[in-house]
């Protein structure tokens, strides 16, 4: 059985976002495998908690990420 596990920050993905990681990801296993794939197919999008996750040994957070977060420059 093809699996897939996502685990993104917590409440960054919308219910539709994740909806669309559930079937593009099914898409993916059945090119890759065959329509066989596609009644097997679990996908898992799994929420962290703010603060439970880190990159090189750094514990982030979202207002981390926000603030590393180029501002848009363009002219309204």
């Amino acid at each position: 059985m093809p699996f897939a596990n996502f685990k993104v920050p917590e409440k960054t993905l919308t219910p539709k976002q994740k909806e669309q990681i559930v079937t593009r990801t099914t898409e993916l296993y059945v090119e890759l495998y065959g329509e066989r794939a596609r009644n097997n197919t679990m996908v898992l999008v799994e929420e962290v908690a703010d603060g439970g996750w880190g990159i090189s040994g750094n514990v982030l957070t979202l207002a981390m990420l926000d603030e590393a977060t180029p501002t848009d420059t363009h002219a309204a």
